[in-house]
This record gives structure tokens, sequence and C-alpha cells, in this order.
């Protein structure tokens, strides 16, 4: 089986009410720049990044695919992904101009239509292909209960629909108000309103310095966090390092690192509890899964953020031993032919050949903007 034909799509999906944001950023729209990789016998795979719906920096993701990777891909056997991963990451242009950003985003994409090429090929559900077992059940926190512009009553109200009609036992929401006692006081008002039996996880998207996480973060061990997600700026082992040792709350982060090695320095600086890669962000599926090997070599959990990509990232979630949890939240389930689906606070199991990832096309036709 060889690869005959890459082209790319991006979609512009609408987000919950119109609106959501956290503490550093406000969307009306998700961004899906992918790709469409298709074989000699007729097989496709698909698959897509996310972003914010700029159709700029979407524009250049799927030139980068279609310009600089696709050519190395032309005539390659679809199902020899590691090496085709390799093989983009260890290439002269992205070494020389990517390792990164833009560059990692559009490798990440094709990694994962890959896998999902792969998983067809074989007839099975990618999990099944990852070594997986159908006995695995992986459990969802919902994140769309939790934006930071919802006042706080509705935050409420958002966070209960999900707890006691939706039958989610996990919720996470977003902090980083201007004054952290603002933030204190949400928090309170929804431990309060779901129990103290429902995990309940903070995410500041990188908002608080390491003075202001020191003079609040203790406060988090009177509502029982889960996990304090990105409390500093995403880089900053340093002060995280500090923060860990300062604070009982268990520190996650991940979502915006775009490398294993990125991975090893916070580890190796006992500076994070739970790992979060992101399949869209840090090279696609692949480097997820050597991600989750590094977290179970340090015997830390590896929770992937959502990145738009429950869908493929479930399937891994089901196979790696270190993940047992996952980020739902659901702006482009109808997009896709098998969307994913969690029933009392789990997904329920896949069994669609693939990774999950093709799109219909009417999604296509009603949300593409290229």
């Amino acid at each position: 089986m060889k690869i005959k034909e890459i082209s790319t799509f991006i979609m512009h999906v609408p987000v919950t009410n119109d609106l959501i944001g956290d503490s550093t950023h406000s969307i009306t729209h998700w961004g899906m720049p992918g790709v469409m990789i298709k074989t000699e016998c007729g097989l496709v795979g698909y698959g897509h990044t996310g972003t914010h719906a700029d159709i700029t920096t979407d524009r250049l993701i799927t030139t980068i695919i279609e310009d600089v990777f696709g050519p190395m891909l032309l005539g390659e056997d679809p199902t020899e992904v590691r090496y085709l991963h390799r093989k983009l990451t260890r290439s002269s242009t992205n070494i020389w101009v990517g390792r990164g950003g833009l560059m990692q985003m559009a490798i990440s994409a094709i990694d994962i239509a890959l896998w999902d090429l792969k998983a067809k090929a074989a007839d099975q559900p990618l999990w099944q292909l990852f070594g997986g077992s159908k006995h695995n059940k992986v459990n969802a926190y919902n994140t769309d209960c939790g934006w930071l512009v919802r006042s706080q009553e509705d935050l409420v109200d958002d966070c209960k629909k999900m707890i006691f009609e939706e039958g989610f036992k996990a919720i996470k929401m977003k902090i980083g108000k201007p004054d952290p006692r603002e933030d204190l006081q949400r928090i309170e008002a929804v431990r309060n309103a779901i129990g103290d039996d429902i995990d309940l996880m903070v995410d500041a998207n990188g908002k608080w310095d390491i003075s202001i996480a020191k003079q609040y973060g203790h406060r988090l061990n009177d509502f029982n966090i889960k996990w304090f997600e990105e409390p500093l700026w995403h880089d900053d082992v340093a002060s995280h390092k500090q923060l860990a040792a300062y604070m009982d709350t268990p520190i996650a982060l991940g979502e915006l690192l775009y490398h294993n090695d990125s991975f090893k320095e916070f580890v190796l600086a006992g500076a994070v509890d739970y790992l979060q890669p992101d399949a869209t962000r840090c090279g696609g599926l692949t480097a997820v899964w050597e991600i989750a090997d590094l977290g179970m070599a340090f015997n830390l959990p590896v929770t992937p953020h959502h990145g738009d990509m429950m869908q493929a990232q479930l399937h891994l979630v089901m196979a790696h031993p270190a993940c047992s949890l996952l980020e739902f939240i659901p702006w482009t389930l109808d997009c896709f032919v098998d969307p994913v689906e969690v029933i009392d606070g789990v997904y329920t199991t896949p069994t669609a050949p693939g990774a999950g990832t093709t799109l219909k096309p009417e999604a296509l036709a009603k949300f593409n903007v290229k």
C-alpha cells in the first residue's frame, strides 16, 4: 500500500453557547486544520490539529502539510507510522525551522491520519491495534461546564447539570480572575453544589505567577481539588518545582509542551504530578505514546489534553497502562462518522476500524473555510 495523495482542509466549528473563555482566551469557533491521506487502494486516513480558529495561522499549518511534508510522504507505505514520524521530525527542514509550534502541529495531524489509516488497513479499531482491551474502561471529565466567562450562577448550574443530569463523575473549571479571591469563591460555590464525592479540577491556563500561586494555591486544599492545571507559564520548570514543593495539591500540565524532552525536564525536576500531552500539538499519537511511557516509568498518571482529539486519543488511553482518564468537550462530535460517546461518566468502547477521525462529508461542506 502506497500513499497516493495528500489533501488538506480547515474547519471552524462553533463552540458551546457561541462563546467560551479561560484566563487568556475567548473564542467563538474551534479551528480544525487537517489532512486526508489517500492511498492507491482507496483507503483514506483523517487527522487534524486544534486551534483558536485563526484563518491565517490555520492556513500556515495546511501549507506546511501540503508543501513541506506532503512530498516526503508520497509513495511511502502509510502503515510504517513510526518510521514516517521520525522521517518528518528528523528532516532537515523541520530541524532548521521547526521542532515546535506550527511545524509540530502539522506533523501531529499527519501522524493521527497515518494511525487512522493503519488501523483501517488492519480492519480494527485503533485501540485494538495498539494492544488495548475492551475491558479497559476510560473515565471522562467534563470541562465544557467550567468556563471562566460564565457568571458564578451559570457556572454552578452548568456543573450541576453535568453531574446530576449527564452523569459525569469528574469536572474541571477554569480560574484566573483578576482577583484570585473571586476564583476561590467560585471554587467553593461549585464544590458546595456538587458535593465531596465528585472529582473537581481547576485550570489557570498559565495565568498566575509564582508569587500569586504561593499566596493562594495552598487554599485549594480547602476544596479537595484533584489537580491544579497549568498554574504558571507553560515552560517555567523552576517555578513549577518551587510550587510543587510548597503546595499539596497535585500539578497537571503539558498541553502546550511540544516535545518529549520538555516533559522529561518537568518530570526530572519533580515539578509535575499529571502529564497532559496533546496529540494535536506534541507530534501525534506516536509522541503521546512515548510521553505515556515516560509517565509510566516514573509512576505518573497520564491524562491527555482534549485538543479536540477525544476521537483518536481515546484509543491510546484505552491501550496504554499509564492512562485511565480523558477530557471531554463536545464541540465537534457531530463532525465525525463515529463520534465518541460517554455514558454515566465512562467512554463507550469504539468498534469501527480506524481512529474514529473520519469526517462526515456534510460537516466538511458546512464548516470548511479553506
